[in-house]
């Protein structure tokens, strides 16, 4: 009898990371490969517990982040932790992770590595131990296009302008790129050598220069042009492991009964929701436009909102009179909710959101209507890759990146009730057909994933 495949994935700290690798991670145990999961003690605890009968194929492996002078991360452990300004003090505590990982893969010699951009130092492991390695990437397919070979991401530009462009080596009709307020950001952001000593951009050039595969979280349908112009970019076999929408769970009744009991008053497909995660910091301005857009548009709504660290209470993150003139059309929840088992209920229909990957895929498996108003990192290409597809309408912003309520009422408008706006609706419930479609995501694609992993491990790579 063959022995079980070992594969070891290390993940970014942050949680657009660590979820989808976990979601990987339980298909890959599904198809008999054992999965070493490593991250942090706190990121690990605050995973999904792992289904029982999966248990014994995946081992959660906690690697204590080591403690910066004077504590400077104040016992934070991923990017939802922090603020901005702190997180080369975050890649600097994880790079210091090398060394245990360095010694569990001589202890364990896998048959794989799977990691993202941030752990440059495990393309020197990998070698060491001859230890095949795949570079899993959370991002579209366009944006990693738009970030280019290797060679590239070595040299960058030195100007933000050729940001605002599609990319010279898109050879079809492409929007993916950026304004000139996104540009100046992304290369400050992606390309300058920060406090951890090496940029964001150098981080990802080695992965993918050092990598044997390239795992990407997309499908054809969405973005087959791109997923074949990325293999010939970096000139290594490509291969999409589907969305990995995380499972649609079913309502339990507890803390959130107010609010779908409140859902359920509505009619279907009318609700707007509302949300920007954890990770986007919203200023004081952003909130408030936000408001007066909503308010503008008439249009009902449920808004996830967490108390931002400019406001010392609740009723200050909003502003005066906001929930008292909305209550008959809208819904303010502050805190976390559960978004899947919102988004999955009859009365919404569309999101204004932030177009990051990991949501766009989670509210498009429902096919609701997209308005996207990106704010950090690849939010911005993947609301040009929505709008491209015909799947989104993105709010309209001024030179400086500011918005006002009237465009974001305009947008919602278009997106959700005016005849203008019809073909989103029916691209975005077409789209949910492969979205959702679990057969296809899994089966097909993780599928083939799985099998190159088993056709070429370590000693097949490294005989």
């Amino acid at each position: 009898m063959a022995r079980e495949l070992h594969v070891v994935i290390l993940p970014w700290s942050a949680f657009g990371h660590i979820i989808p690798l976990v979601e990987l991670t339980k298909t890959l145990a599904k198809a008999n490969i054992h999965v070493s999961f490593i991250s942090t003690p706190k990121n690990i605890q605050r995973l999904p517990k792992i289904p029982p009968e999966l248990q014994s194929l995946i081992t959660m492996v906690p690697f204590p982040l080591p403690t910066l002078d004077a504590d400077r991360l104040e016992g934070a452990e991923a990017t939802v932790d922090i603020p901005f300004e702190k997180m080369d003090d975050l890649k600097i505590a994880f790079d210091l992770l090398k060394q245990p990982f360095k010694q569990f893969i001589a202890d364990q010699v896998p048959d794989w590595i799977i990691t993202d951009f941030a752990a440059h130092w495990a393309v020197e492991v990998s070698k060491e131990y001859r230890v095949p390695l795949a570079y899993f990437s959370p991002f579209s397919a366009a944006t990693n296009v738009f970030c280019g070979s290797p060679e590239y991401l070595f040299n960058p530009p030195p100007s933000p302008e050729v940001f605002t462009s599609p990319p010279e080596w898109v050879p079809f009709p492409s929007l993916v790129a950026l304004k000139g307020f996104e540009a100046v950001r992304w290369h400050a952001g992606v390309y300058t050598v920060n406090r951890s000593g090496i940029c964001d951009a150098a981080r990802l050039a080695k992965i993918v220069a050092g990598c044997q595969v390239l795992a990407v979280r997309s499908c054809n349908e969405i973005e087959g042009e791109y997923l074949e112009l990325h293999a010939k970019l970096t000139g290594k076999p490509v291969i999409p492991t589907g969305l990995l929408p995380p499972k649609k769970s079913r309502r339990e009744s507890g803390n959130n009964d107010v609010t779908f009991d409140w859902l359920d008053k509505q009619k279907p497909r009318s609700i707007v929701f509302v949300g920007f995660g954890s990770e986007c910091k919203l200023s004081k301005e952003q909130v408030y436009e936000i408001a007066h857009g909503l308010e503008l548009s008439g249009l009902p709504f449920l808004w996830a909102l967490r108390k931002p660290s400019w406001a010392s209470t609740d009723a200050e993150a909003l502003p005066l009179g906001f929930v008292g003139r909305t209550s008959k059309k809208g819904l303010v929840c502050m805190g976390w909710v559960p978004q899947i088992e919102i988004l999955g209920h009859p009365s919404v229909g569309g999101s204004l959101f932030h177009a990051g990957w990991g949501s766009v895929i989670e509210t498009l498996q429902f096919g609701h209507c997209l308005v996207v108003l990106p704010l950090i990192i690849d939010q911005s290409l993947n609301a040009r890759l929505l709008v491209e597809k015909g799947l989104a309408a993105e709010v309209e912003r001024n030179e400086d990146g500011s918005f006002t309520g009237d465009d974001i009422a305009k947008t919602l408008r278009l997106a959700m009730v005016e005849e203008e706006g019809e073909h989103l609706r029916i691209n975005a419930r077409k789209a949910a057909v492969f979205f959702g479609d679990e057969k296809l995501q899994h089966d097909h694609y993780l599928g083939a994933f799985v099998d190159y992993l088993k056709n070429n491990g370590r000693k097949r790579s490294y005989s």
